[in-house]
């Protein structure tokens, strides 16, 4: 079973519990792969990160673990407080933070780009631009790594957040490298103990 985090849009007002429940997990697999492919490869110089939806650090700790700069964007404060107050925040790390929503937010050029989970929170109608801002902000041989949700997960429809077929997150991915692409479907449980159908496409792109 593949680990799943993104938040029960009914119960999202109380993030502060939501984050102390999640982001003690370990790094999602997706990030793993992207940052390993850099690590054989060789890692840019000049690399740099960008960790969407950051919550308390679960994605955010692994890629500063690895000596990676960072600018951990969230749309909650609570998700820095515990992110900047976690005992294993690497000494000297840098890190940097954007709160914000995806609609708003500015990005910087970056090698790696993480949205764990975090995307869905996108509304589908900003999301076309919201993407662009992701793709635009990619330097060649950058990586974006996250995951995006089907159109037969059990929130679909919802119009504050986005699901896609799988046409149209093929659709997405034409300007990047598909390194790894998993579909996932299946019947379980929220973080917050919610039974969900789950419809998740599980990504690693790379922009030539």
């Amino acid at each position: 079973m593949v680990d799943r985090t993104l938040s029960d849009p009914v119960f999202n007002a109380d993030w502060a519990a939501y984050y102390e429940k999640t982001g003690q997990r370990p790094p999602r697999s997706t990030l793993i792969r992207a940052l390993d492919a850099f690590n054989a490869e060789g890692r840019p110089e000049d690399a740099s990160a960008i960790d969407l939806g950051c919550g308390s650090g679960r994605d955010t700790i692994e890629i500063l673990r690895r000596r990676w700069p960072v600018l951990a964007v969230d749309a909650s404060q609570d998700a820095f407080d515990g992110l900047l107050g976690r005992g294993d925040l690497p000494a000297g790390a840098n890190i940097e933070t954007q709160l914000s929503r995806y609609e708003d937010m500015a990005l910087p050029l970056a090698y790696l780009i993480n949205a764990g989970f975090s995307l869905p929170l996108c509304p589908k109608e900003a999301f076309p631009e919201v993407w662009q801002k992701i793709v635009d902000a990619l330097r060649s041989g950058g990586r974006f790594s996250g995951q995006l949700y089907g159109d037969r997960d059990s929130w679909a429809g919802r119009p504050d957040l986005t699901h896609l077929s799988k046409d149209e997150v093929l659709a997405y991915l034409e300007a990047l490298d598909v390194e790894y692409l998993e579909e996932e479907e299946e019947d379980s449980l929220t973080p917050r103990g919610t039974p969900k159908h789950w419809h998740i496409f599980h990504i690693v792109a790379r922009k030539p």
